[in-house]
């Protein structure tokens, strides 16, 4: 699986972006999607997963309310919406494949891309 994520850029604070990442395959449908960030000099954060068909989906709390992941398994993209940012969301985010482990854990298979880059200026 080979993943792309765009849509990142320059935003003041309280503004909004909206991230896409792409997947190549026809087996987008069959794997959990996440969205994750890192911040400079931060270790890696997961920011929001979604179940196979979009019926489930998980934040962290740090975004819980402002962000709203979804996917459209038809064109095998995955969508982040970001509203309301924050400076402390400056981060280059990543999209990845995987699974809900034991606990509805994610379980990231690593394929990662490249990332796009989100800066919130205050």
């Amino acid at each position: 699986v080979q993943l792309q994520a765009s849509g990142g850029g320059l935003v003041q604070a309280g503004g909004s972006l909206r991230l896409s990442c792409a997947a190549s395959g026809s087996t987008f449908s069959k794997y959990v999607m996440g969205w994750y960030r890192r911040a400079p000099g931060k270790q890696r954060e997961l920011v929001a997963t979604i179940s196979y068909g979009g019926g489930a989906t998980t934040y962290a709390d740090s975004v819980q309310g402002r962000f709203t992941i979804s996917r459209d398994n038809a064109k095998n993209t995955v969508y982040l919406q970001m509203n309301s940012l924050k400076p402390e969301d400056t981060a280059v985010y990543y999209c990845d494949v995987g699974h809900y482990g034991p606990g509805n854990r994610f379980v990231s298979y690593d394929y990662w891309g490249q990332g796009t880059l989100v800066t919130v200026s205050s």
